[in-house]
């Protein structure tokens, strides 16, 4: 039996494949998700425990992200000094516990307090 090379498929061989690879498997899995989400979500009653524990579900993951990322950091993050970490999030909290509508806010000056205190440690 004589190997035989299968022809590439004309239009899935030039520059263009990656994006139609990346709107197949990973765009389309996850927007169908969404959509259902937002049908279904209309028939849901928003002060429903089902909700309520949905995002207590949501809160818990993200604060769990937030611990993990301030004791146990990744990469570049680990050269910043564990109270450098813990002094930004403590300006992020006290900024939303002043006014919870300004999370933007919140955050940006969290970040700007991380960035420039490792800017400065780090710089001398």
């Amino acid at each position: 039996m004589t190997g035989t090379i299968t022809q590439p498929i004309a239009w899935l061989d030039g520059p263009w494949w990656p994006y139609l690879a990346l709107i197949l498997f990973a765009v389309l899995p996850t927007e169908i998700w969404r959509w259902l989400a937002v049908a279904f979500s209309r028939r849901i009653d928003a002060d429903s425990p089902a909700l309520e524990w949905v995002r207590a579900v949501a809160t818990a993951l993200l604060a769990g992200i937030v611990a993990k990322l301030i004791v146990a950091p990744p990469g570049a993050l680990a050269a910043v000094p564990l109270a450098l970490r813990v002094g930004a999030l403590s300006v992020t909290l006290a900024i939303m516990l002043f006014d919870r509508r300004r999370v933007l806010l919140a955050v940006l000056a969290g970040e700007a307090t991380l960035i420039g205190g490792a800017y400065v440690l780090l710089a001398l």
